[in-house]
């Protein structure tokens, strides 16, 4: 079945767990069709998750994407069905690899056969969540005799990050749908292309994937100062190993080299550097509301099936402007 649009907002809103909540609760009254949340280690996703699921009654809880190296698989499935229980039919579980600079700096942990990794963690913990038994012996991970007391009533969608050619493909090919992220946009179509790749190879077809998405917007009189923040915010992914064999892989080999240079000598300057005003504006959407809708609307059409709302402005009217801008009474899908 074809996958509706659906409209989302990213949390947590770091450092804050009470602002978390009230943006939960402001998306579900303004209409918003699901909220987001990226595991990205300033403040629990899988904690506030469960916070959020107690004060909302209606929209869509995702989590994109949980890093599979940091959690047993059937730590994620008993999360997971905990989650269910609090909002039935209304969690959805992003799995993905991560980075080095998350993996291997923050938790110490080796960033080892990704695709692997998160294949066979998501055949786990799917395993699990059905309320079978697990009996599974991988490469990397494996999980034998566990079984959930009470499993999820309803199917909780598994989606999969994806970046470049073979992970995209093994998401479509494994996953309910693909989490795509930080990428310039006129690298959506080769992306969309490794998506239904993947997807034939499992009798699928794309348009029953959900195609999710975290972008990065800020509606603003002052694109030039938006663009620095993207700036100092981007160039630490894009120098780690992962992300930035995938800049070069959207077409920016170049910009990755030069990033790459400057983050080995510690040069901060060159690092950022890298990242000039046309590639911010591939990967972000800087400028007015009507501006920024547009540019929504182009990667709609082009694949995606779940925008998800991002702001990393650090003003309040900014942040605020940005998200009116994606309100359904405003942006009717």
């Amino acid at each position: 079945m074809a996958q509706p649009v659906r409209m989302g907002v990213t949390l947590p809103v770091p450092p804050d767990a009470q602002a978390t909540l009230r943006l939960a609760e402001w998306a579900e009254v303004e209409g918003f069709d699901a909220v987001w949340f990226a595991d990205t280690g300033e403040l629990d996703a899988l904690t506030l998750a469960a916070a959020v699921a107690l004060r909302t009654q209606r929209v869509r809880i995702g989590i994109a994407v949980v890093p599979v190296y940091t959690r047993t698989p059937a730590v994620l499935a008993a999360t997971i069905a905990t989650l269910a229980q609090l909002a039935p039919g209304r969690i959805v579980l992003g799995l993905g690899a991560s980075s080095h600079l998350m993996i291997e700096g923050w938790h110490g942990l080796k960033l080892e056969k990704p695709l692997t990794r998160v294949k066979e963690t998501t055949l786990i913990v799917r395993q699990a969540l059905k309320g079978e038994t697990t009996s599974f012996t991988g490469t990397t991970v494996r999980s034998n005799g566990y079984r959930l007391a009470q499993p999820p009533k309803a199917p909780v969608p598994i989606v999969l990050a994806g970046l470049r050619a073979n992970m995209l493909e093994m998401a479509a090919e494994v996953g309910d749908g693909v989490a795509i992220n930080l990428f310039p946009q006129k690298a959506l179509p080769k992306i969309m292309e490794h998506i239904r790749i993947g997807a034939a190879r499992a009798g699928k077809r794309v348009e029953d994937l959900e195609i999710v998405c975290r972008h990065q917007i800020v509606v603003t009189g002052n694109p030039a100062q938006a663009r620095e923040t993207l700036r100092k915010r981007f160039a630490p992914y894009f120098a780690t190993p992962v992300y930035n064999r995938y800049l070069a892989w959207c077409g920016y080999e170049e910009a990755a080299q030069t990033i790459d240079a400057g983050w080995k000598a510690k040069d901060r300057a060159q690092t950022a550097g890298g990242l000039s005003d046309e590639i911010i504006d591939q990967i972000a959407i800087v400028g007015s509301a009507e501006h920024c809708q547009a540019r929504v609307r182009e990667l709609i059409r082009g694949g995606v099936t779940t925008p998800i709302v991002a702001c990393p402005s650090p003003d309040p009217k900014e942040f605020q402007a940005t998200h009116d801008a994606f309100r359904p009474a405003n942006f009717p899908l």
